[in-house]
């Protein structure tokens, strides 16, 4: 046979909605790549009519990557999470099926703690209440009662989670010569870390108790799952400020609400919801909560980055080359 007219198949790809670029472009240098159009995250039954015979899948931390869908995907090679999280994905199944999955850690570590940031200015100042009320034309003049907020120059912030993202706030915070108070379960920062960052590792309970502003940076895990609920709230000064840029189910909800309609805390700033994309229909109504649409890596710089790191990841292993960032490299080949 002519060795022109011999046509080497392309390993398929398919990612489950539109990336920034350069993330496209690079999968289709190398592979067959098919990418759903919709603006709405996937649901199960899609994912299981699409998987069946790709080699690569790019998927969101929305999509629901689990043991159905993974066994269903009998070509599959690698799940590249576009993201930092991966608790969208079954890993131990992935792993059992010697499947490797990927994330994008680091890229988004300064953007995010820049929202966390904002937020809190945001909940503290009444920023998003005040435009409401001055664009519904109730501005009448210089009040000195009106929209009164709380001061964050020289106040305690409590950071849960001093991972890169929370050191990353901690940084910030420093500039309004704020006290911040650390837990993290995982390890306690070094003591010269502590030192640069003006840190100090404590308590879980300290830190509701102390802080008048508390930031989640936390994974989800079966032990951060409502890590905030009644209790943790009720411990919280009435002028404190709650901040969720990690996850939703971090915080319960319901509760949250209640504590803000109630008095029990002044205010909070959120990023995250506990069943995405719905919010609770009571937190939603009070004006004391900034509510934002998941969007703390939402810079077009981060959210690019984002996009080259996932599609290089999955580059090098459909590629047989390790990629940059394995969630899961006991898969990988010696």
């Amino acid at each position: 046979m002519n060795a022109t007219n011999i046509q080497i198949q392309r390993m398929k790809v398919y990612v489950t909605r539109q990336i920034p670029e350069p993330g496209i472009s690079i999968l289709q240098d190398h592979f067959d790549v098919v990418v759903r159009q919709a603006k709405v995250p996937i649901s199960k039954s899609e994912l299981l009519e699409h998987v069946g015979d790709i080699d690569g899948l790019l998927c969101l931390l929305t999509d629901p990557i689990d043991a159905e869908v993974i066994a269903a995907a009998q070509n599959l090679v690698c799940i590249s999470n576009y993201a930092v999280g991966f608790n969208n994905i079954d890993v131990k199944a992935a792993t059992e099926r010697n499947i490797l999955v990927t994330n994008t850690p680091g890229v988004l570590t300064e953007t995010t703690a820049d929202f966390a940031f904002a937020l809190l200015m945001a909940a503290a100042r009444r920023a998003v209440e005040a435009d409401a009320f001055t664009r519904a034309g109730n501005f009448t003049g210089w009040d000195p009662m009106l929209m009164l907020g709380q001061d964050i120059y020289g106040k305690t912030l409590g950071i849960v989670g001093f991972g890169k993202i929370g050191q990353a706030l901690a940084r910030r915070a420093r500039g309004f010569d704020m006290r911040i108070l650390y837990y993290d379960s995982v390890a306690k920062a070094s003591n010269e870390d502590e030192s640069l960052l003006g840190a100090t590792f404590t308590t879980l309970d300290r830190i509701f108790a102390e802080s008048d502003f508390i930031s989640l940076h936390v994974p989800l895990t079966d032990e951060t799952r409502r890590l905030v609920s009644h209790a943790q709230l009720r411990m919280m000064k009435p002028t404190a400020i709650l901040i969720n840029t990690s996850r939703g189910p971090v915080v319960d909800e319901q509760a949250l609400a209640e504590a803000l309609r109630d008095g029990t805390i002044a205010a909070a700033g959120l990023d995250v919801f506990e069943n995405e994309p719905d919010v609770n229909p009571l937190l939603a109504s009070l004006p004391n909560v900034v509510l934002a649409p998941h969007i703390a890596s939402a810079s077009h710089k981060t959210r690019s980055l984002m996009a080259k790191i996932a599609a290089e990841n999955l580059t090098a292993a459909l590629s047989g080359r390790r990629p940059q960032f394995p969630v899961n490299p006991e898969v990988l080949a010696d």
